[in-house]
C-alpha cells in the first residue's frame, strides 16, 4: 500500500501510446471507512492492516477520535484502534472535510452519545443532502436538524441514545444513509426495523457494510431483496483484526487507461471474490472487446489497437464506474448508453454534467437526458485544457482521457485526487504515462 500524499495543482498530460507493467490497486476506501467505524465501536483493541490513507478516510479517523476511540497509526500500513462502545459527545465540531461517508455514517452514531454533536464539512459536502437520514433518526426518537434547516450540513444531533422501532425511508437516494443506521442501531435501546419504500440502489455497498458488521460480531437480519432490515438491540461490537482489500473503483481508471490503448497492464491487490460491486468493470471491459485475465488477487488487461465495442449498461448500483466508462465510450465504435446516473448530481460535483462539459472540450459527442448518459464514439480525442471541478473521479477521468488524446492536455485542480487515490499520478508514471506535475 502506498501512503504518500502528493499535493498537486495542474497536471500536464501528453498522449501515451501504451502502458505496461504491474501496479497495486490502492486499498478500498469503502472498506477502510467501515472497518474504522466498527473498530471504533468495539469493546477492545483492533488492528487494521493496509487501510487506505487519504483525505476521506483521515476525516473518519479524526471523527472517531472525537467520539472517544483511540486510533494510532503504528506503522506505514497499520492502524491500532481501542474502541469506545459508548460514543462520547465530541468536545469540538466534527470536521468531515468533503467526505460524505464520514458524515452519513457518523451522524446516527453521534445520536448514541450523551450530549450535542455538530458535524460540518467543506464546500462540496455542504451541497450534499442529509435530510433522509435526519428524518429516519427523528422516527427513532432522535432530536436532530440541519443548522440552516435546509436538509444540508452542518448537522446538529442531540444525543441521549436511540429509542429503536420502525423507520421507513427511500432506498434510492444513497445507500450511505442505510449503512449509517446499520452501524448505530445495534446499540439502540430496543430492536429496530428499517423499511425501504423504494428499491435499494448501490446494493453492493450495503453488502460490504453487512460483511464488516458480521466480522465484528454484529447481527443484522435482512430480507433477500433488502426491502427490510431487522436490527436486534443492545448488541456489542467485538474487536477484530482486518486486512483491507484493494479498491476496484479506483483501479477502474487504470484498467480503462490500458483498455483504450494497445497496452498490457496488471493491477494487483484486487480480490477475485470481492463483494465490491465495481468488480463488474472487468466484465464491462470484456463486453467492449478487451482481453482480461483475472487471477486470485490481480486483473490483467490487454488493450486494443482497434476501436472498442459500445456499451448499453445500467450503473445504478455502480455509480463510481460512470466516469471511467464514459471515457471509454468516447472512443467506442457507435453509440453507448449509460443508465442510472441521476444520483451523480449529488457527488462532489454534478458529476455527469461535469463529465459532459470537460470531455466535450476534447471532441467527445455526449448528451445527458434525465438519468442517462449517451455517448457517440469518436475516432480520436484531442488535447484540451480541463478542470477537475474539485471532483476526484472527474480529475482521474480527465487524466486518463488526456492519455488517449492527440497532443497535450492540462488538467487543473488535480489535488482533489488525494480524496481517494493519493498515489494515482505516481502510479500512472510508473506504468508509462506521460504526465508531469506543475
Amino acid at each position: 500500500m502506498h501512503t504518500s500524499v502528493i499535493f498537486l495543482t495542474d497536471l500536464i498530460v501528453e498522449q501515451t501510446a501504451s502502458l505496461s507493467g504491474a501496479v497495486p490497486a490502492p486499498s478500498s476506501k469503502s472498506v477502510t471507512h467501515r472497518v474504522l467505524i466498527a473498530a471504533a465501536l468495539s469493546e477492545g483493541r483492533s488492528r487494521i492492516y493496509m487501510p487506505l490513507i487519504c483525505d476521506d478516510t483521515l476525516a473518519t479517523v479524526n471523527a472517531c477520535r472525537l467520539i472517544g476511540a483511540k486510533m494510532e497509526q503504528t506503522g506505514k500500513e497499520t492502524f491500532e484502534v481501542l474502541g469506545q462502545p459508548k460514543p462520547k459527545a465530541p468536545v469540538d465540531i466534527i470536521d468531515c472535510r468533503d467526505s460524505g461517508s464520514t458524515m452519513r455514517f457518523l451522524t446516527p452514531i453521534c445520536a448514541l452519545a450523551d450530549g450535542i454533536s455538530v458535524l460540518a464539512g467543506g464546500e462540496s459536502l455542504r451541497k450534499r443532502p442529509m435530510e433522509p437520514v435526519l428524518e429516519a433518526l427523528r422516527q427513532l426518537g432522535v432530536r436532530c436538524h440541519s443548522a440552516k434547516n435546509d436538509g444540508y450540513p452542518p448537522i446538529v444531533v442531540s444525543g441521549g441514545g436511540i429509542r429503536g422501532g420502525e423507520v421507513c425511508m427511500r432506498g434510492d437516494v444513497s445507500s450511505q444513509f442505510i449503512s449509517g443506521l446499520l452501524f448505530a442501531l445495534p446499540l439502540a435501546r430496543a430492536d429496530s426495523d428499517i423499511v425501504l419504500l423504494s428499491l435499494l440502489e448501490s446494493k453492493p455497498y450495503v453488502d460490504i457494510t453487512l460483511n464488516v458488521l458480521e466480522r465484528y460480531g454484529v447481527e443484522i437480519q435482512a430480507r433477500q431483496d433488502y426491502s427490510r432490515f431487522h436490527v436486534p438491540s443492545q448488541q456489542r461490537y467485538d474487536p477484530c483484526d482486518h486486512v483491507v482489500e484493494g479498491d476496484y473503483s479506483a483501479a477502474a481508471f487504470l484498467l480503462a487507461a490500458a483498455a483504450a490503448t494497445n497496452s498490457r497492464l496488471t493491477v494487483e491487490n484486487l480480490r477475485r471474490d470481492s463483494l465490491q460491486g465495481d468488480r463488474v468493470i472487468v466484465d464491462l471491459l470484456e463486453r467492449m472487446g478487451v482481453k482480461t485475465r483475472t487471477e486470485k488477487d490481480s486483473v490483467e488487461v490487454q488493450g486494443l489497437s482497434c476501436r472498442l465495442n459500445t456499451l448499453d449498461i445500467d450503473l445504478r448500483d455502480n455509480p463510481d464506474l460512470v466516469p471511467a466508462c464514459a471515457v471509454l465510450a468516447c472512443l467506442a465504435r457507435g453509440k453507448s448508453v449509460i443508465r442510472g446516473t441521476r444520483r451523480l448530481q449529488f457527488k462532489e460535483s454534478d458529476r455527469v454534467a461535469t463529465l459532459v462539459a470537460e470531455l466535450t472540450k476534447m471532441g467527445a459527442n455526449m448528451r445527458a437526458p434525465d438519468d442517462v448518459l449517451e455517448v457517440i464514439g469518436v475516432e480520436k480525442l484531442k488535447g484540451a485544457e480541463l478542470d477537475s471541478h474539485r471532483d476526484h473521479r472527474v480529475g482521474m477521468a480527465c487524466a486518463i482521457a488526456a492519455l488517449m488524446a492527440e497532443g497535450s492536455s492540462v488538467v487543473h485542480g488535480v489535488e482533489c485526487i488525494n480524496k481517494s487515490y493519493p498515489d494515482f499520478i505516481r502510479d500512472l508514471v510508473a506504468i508509462g504515462g506521460r504526465v508531469v506535475e506543475r
